[in-house]
């Protein structure tokens, strides 16, 4: 899987037909499978990809569960194309690529498990999709054929945005704290797996609460993000906004301390997810602090 830069055109989502007489097509028409490749990247004109490694997952939709996985590495059919070294502590090396089979060899098991499922990656339709049918043809195969297309990269560009500050699933995979990417084929699916469930429940929460999460709460600069410290799993917020501590002399004994209610409204506003700019929500307070001076 490649993670270029996106074009700002969002890309479409594929259909194709199929023959609803049989029931173990519809079945796995029924399923979703998430590929990645891994492969070279070509340095000089004239050089072209080779598949240095399949991985795919099988998903059932309505659970969300993985129901089979596949992964291979594969030999190219010429070595010198692979760098002796891998920049990645776990990176492809042709070592790692000499002794594996060449893409003939598990050319059955990677047409088994795509064909006639919705396939499912991240910039699969301008990369995976056609570095398969490459390989395919490369052999005198037809290539496998899918049911339906999700493309994460289009998906998540149009419906969840540059929140996250570019649409590479490293970045979206920090941005959600799942850890670092790989770019080993069976882990990268099952991290865009992730990541998608991450942006579905991240929207359907601003559905829910559209008054109060819709518009552009995201961008603000004091948004309540997610960092470590010594271990724990801490707010931005919470970790930089330390309560002052309290005196042990003899304090007033008043509802409200003079200043101290802009705090606490502060603090509910934070709580309300940066509503503050709202006018309604701005004019409650308002009067509420009228009321109680």
């Amino acid at each position: 899987m490649q993670n270029p830069e996106p074009k700002e055109q969002i890309l479409p989502t594929l259909y194709l037909e199929m023959d609803s007489s049989d029931d173990s097509s519809q079945e796995r028409a029924a399923e979703i499978v998430f590929f990645d490749l891994e492969t070279t990247v070509p340095n000089r004109a004239g050089q072209r990809f080779w598949v240095l490694e399949f991985g795919a997952i099988v998903v059932c939709p309505r659970k969300l569960v993985e129901l089979e996985s596949y992964s291979t590495l594969i030999r190219p059919g010429d070595l010198s194309a692979v760098a002796l070294r891998s920049g990645r502590s776990d990176g492809i090396t042709r070592e790692v690529v000499a002794g594996a089979p060449g893409f003939e060899e598990v050319a059955d098991q990677i047409f088994s498990i795509l064909n006639g499922r919705v396939w499912a990656g991240h910039n699969i339709q301008r990369f995976d999709c056609v570095r398969i049918k490459e390989a395919f043809a490369e052999i005198g195969r037809a290539a496998p054929v899918p049911v339906g297309m999700i493309d994460s990269l289009g998906v998540l560009t149009e419906k969840f945005g540059r929140r996250a500050g570019n649409m590479k699933m490293a970045t979206l995979a920090t941005y959600f704290g799942l850890g670092q990417q790989k770019h080993r084929s069976l882990d990268d699916v099952r991290m865009n797996l992730e990541v998608l469930k991450h942006c579905a429940t991240v929207l359907f929460l601003e559905s829910s609460l559209p008054s109060v999460l819709s518009g552009k709460w995201h961008d603000s600069t004091t948004i309540t993000t997610r960092s470590r410290s010594n271990g724990k799993l801490m707010c931005r917020e919470e970790s930089s906004r330390k309560s002052p501590t309290t005196s042990l002399g003899y304090q007033r004994a008043v509802p409200y301390a003079r200043g101290g209610l802009g705090k606490m409204t502060e603090r509910v506003k934070n709580l309300l997810c940066k509503a503050r700019e709202k006018p309604a929500l701005n004019n409650i307070l308002k009067h509420s602090h009228s009321l109680l001076r």
